[in-house]
């Protein structure tokens, strides 16, 4: 290459260009921008709306640090008041009301409660219904009675009823009568003491009469009306037409048959 071109070459390169350079928008533009406005208005909308229903839920469900609505979480388990509502079934190891408030469990059908041991094996029941409260097995309490205006009913109808204490049982009708019926046998049983009845009238019904000869000393006619009260070998007790004397030998036929 020449000087003359070189130079020429140098001047050319060196000389402004004409030519206008092309420019690129960047951004979001057109309808991209529109919907992205839309998108993050909606967003925000959703999160006022979502704040709102936060602190109504918290409002009416009444949260606060110890618990929320009727229940509060204290250091000796849980405590619940006014009237609460169980949907599943609850598993707990104490209930007990407040002081001079009584415990109401309310259902519209039965109430079961479900006691069992460390094996899920179910140990005792207790159900209450229309009929009264039904025991799975024994119960031990230290006094039950009825509600005011009502008969208090203790009632097996398949098996035994029997009450035990180791310093005796007491019960008492303090205005009404005590009635003890069964289908078969009724026992008093007094192992190491005695059984005593006392009352104004103490009365025996249905009891047998036994027969009686007119030739026995001291037989009575046919129309007495007083009789002697007898005991058989066996504790079965009859009657006798009372005469002078005991009449209880000449009657002896129902402890036979007996």
């Amino acid at each position: 290459m020449t000087r003359e071109q070189y130079i020429l070459a140098t001047q050319q390169n060196n000389l402004p260009r004409t030519e206008h350079s092309q420019f690129y928008p960047v951004g979001i533009y057109g309808w991209r921008k529109r919907c992205l406005y839309f998108f993050v208005l909606l967003l925000l909308v959703t999160m006022i709306v979502n704040l709102a229903m936060t602190i109504w839920i918290l409002k009416v469900m009444n949260f606060t640090v110890d618990g929320m609505g009727n229940l509060r979480v204290t250091k000796n388990g849980i405590r619940l008041e006014g009237i609460s509502e169980f949907l599943l079934p609850l598993y707990v190891k104490e209930i007990h009301s407040r002081k001079e408030s009584p415990l109401v469990l309310q259902s519209d059908r039965n109430v079961t409660v479900n006691a069992r041991n460390h094996k899920g094996q179910l140990t005792g029941q207790l159900t209450v219904g229309t009929e009264g409260a039904v025991f799975e097995h024994s119960v031990e309490t230290p006094h039950i009675r009825a509600e005011p205006s009502r008969d208090l009913r203790l009632e097996s109808p398949t098996r035994s009823l029997t009450m035990e204490a180791p310093k005796g049982v007491h019960i008492s009708a303090i205005a009404g009568d005590f009635k003890a019926t069964c289908r078969k046998e009724l026992l008093l049983q007094s192992t190491d003491g005695e059984i005593f009845l006392n009352a104004d009238t103490i009365r025996l019904g249905n009891l047998p009469q036994g027969s009686f000869s007119s030739s026995a000393p001291g037989s009575a006619n046919p129309r007495q009306t007083v009789y002697e009260l007898c005991v058989c070998p066996n504790g079965k007790l009859y009657l006798s037409p009372a005469g002078a004397g005991s009449t209880c030998q000449s009657s002896s036929n129902v402890c036979l048959w007996s």
